[in-house]
């Protein structure tokens, strides 16, 4: 415990002193901000509003019906083994309260799924705009235009545009997307399109075709990975309702033998 507090004591005196004139408060908060960021690029505020927007957020009923679930099952479990109304109490509470943390969950899921497709899109449309105009830049306008792109990608690919302007090469443009949407096929066609920028390469149809289909494949085996989870959450669920209802059963069945 001593050593604890003598390396909080010494981390508080060397950021005030990296920091001097500068409050120490700001210092440590700014630097947990940007820990966060780098962890959670993402809010849960920006995550539900585009949950919403997708019409994908819980009505007040369905939020109803999930707290009576989650306070009925954990009730009669507790009651059904502690015979007591107290304790029944208190776990349907630990119970609802774990309600927020699962509504997080069900949204981060919601929000990396939309931003997937999102990357998918912009990827497999930035490669057939460039079949017609040979052209990162004028591919990435083309798909801008074209009005596919939702936010964030939007915004993002609009940044990519200005940062290849102002800079005059695509370099930092395609490190800033990388950077930002870390994703396998990202950087693959990121690196194919500055081969093709330094080299000037020719015939590259064959290769990009190549691309789109390894793209196909790979979208192919996330939405069938998603259809398998969704098939393994309906059984085990089944599964577990099946096996507390067998401990009711059991527990009814010796609480009418206590009382005959």
């Amino acid at each position: 415990m001593e050593v604890l507090l003598i390396g909080i004591v010494i981390l508080f005196i060397v950021s005030y002193r990296t920091k001097k004139g500068e409050s120490v408060y700001k210092f440590i908060s700014t630097e947990a901000v940007n820990t966060y960021k780098k962890i959670e690029p993402y809010s849960f505020k920006a995550m539900r509003d585009k949950v919403k927007e997708l019409g994908l957020e819980y009505t007040k009923r369905q939020y109803l019906m999930q707290i009576l679930a989650f306070a009925g099952l954990a009730g009669g479990i507790s009651y059904l083994y502690f015979y007591n109304l107290f304790i029944c109490v208190i776990y349907m509470a630990i119970a609802v309260s774990f309600i927020p943390y699962v509504t997080y969950l069900r949204c981060k899921r919601q929000y990396s799924e939309y931003i997937f497709e999102q990357v998918q899109v912009y990827c497999t449309n930035t490669i057939m705009e460039f079949a017609t105009t040979q052209a990162f830049v004028k591919s990435l306008e083309g798909v801008v235009e074209s009005g596919i792109l939702g936010e964030p990608i939007l915004s993002d690919v609009k940044t990519m545009i200005a940062l290849s302007y102002e800079k005059g090469d695509v370099y930092d443009s395609i490190k800033y997307m990388d950077t930002k949407y870390p994703y396998y096929m990202v950087k693959n066609m990121h690196q194919l399109f500055l081969q093709v920028t330094k080299e000037g390469a020719k015939d590259t149809a064959e290769t990009f075709e190549n691309m789109l289909a390894d793209i196909d494949i790979l979208v192919e085996g996330v939405y069938r990975d998603r259809a398998d989870r969704a098939t393994f959450h309906k059984q085990f669920l089944t599964f577990g309702v099946a096996l507390y209802g067998m401990i009711a059963l059991i527990q009814l069945s010796e609480l009418k033998h206590i009382l005959r």
